[in-house]
């Protein structure tokens, strides 16, 4: 029974993006938020849980890009799809935000056939990248001159999408060694985004996202330098 356990909480993960969707086509940014934390949560578990109970096998990586084009493409194109009705009367435009969901399952097959991300990323990963896109309907609340722009929502939909695909490389949480020395930057990173969560809640997910990338690349300049 236990080669059934992480394809099961991967099917959770589908399960509670695909609830994530129709929530939002209701308008509960909120209720599709928890559905979002909810799909990483299950997308963090099942790989650590197959690995634990040696029961890695091929349809569970299929299941789990499968389960991520949902969860973390299909669900991110139709917040700004939403969002950009918001802005627009145009007929057509708000479609444009499914130019995420595409990119996202460009940068889920990439990652698939791509040996180099065994350990780290190359790419924005769908799942960071989807927690970005649901925290801006809260910040527009607060901010609505800066999310509430048909010209702010569509560079951020290119951005993203160019992002996903893009040769940045990402540190992953998957530690081989505790050592201060290799993993310093990871640290401060997960130390800082504490406090911001704590101190902003959802407002801090886009300085997340930023510091990600910046100690992403301060992690591996000082690899690449020695």
């Amino acid at each position: 029974m236990k080669k059934h356990i992480p394809n099961t909480i991967t099917c959770l993960n589908l399960f509670s993006g695909c609830i994530g969707v129709l929530l939002l086509l209701k308008g509960n940014y909120m209720g599709a938020f928890y559905c979002v934390l909810a799909s990483g949560i299950f997308d963090f578990f099942d790989g650590m849980i197959a690995r634990l109970l040696h029961v890695k096998s091929l349809i569970g990586k299929e299941l789990d890009s499968l389960a991520d084009v949902v969860s973390f493409g299909f669900l991110p194109g139709t917040v700004m799809y939403m969002l950009l009705q918001e802005v627009t009367d145009h007929a057509y435009l708000p479609y444009a935000g499914f130019i995420i969901t595409v990119f996202s399952a460009l940068r889920l097959a990439k990652f698939n056939i791509d040996e180099r991300q065994t350990s780290d990323f190359i790419g924005v990963n769908t799942p960071m990248n989807t927690f970005l896109v649901i925290s801006l309907p809260f910040i527009g609340e607060r901010y609505p001159a800066y999310i509430f722009n048909i010209y702010v929502l569509l560079a951020l939909t290119l951005i993203l999408s160019v992002l996903l695909v893009s040769e940045w490389r990402l540190f992953s949480m998957k530690l081989t060694s505790l050592a201060w020395s290799e993993n310093r930057f990871k640290y401060i990173f997960v130390l800082i985004s504490v406090l911001l969560v704590f101190g902003l809640n959802i407002l801090a997910v886009p300085f997340v996202f930023l510091l990600y990338l910046l100690f992403s690349w301060l992690h591996f300049s000082k690899k690449r330098g020695g």
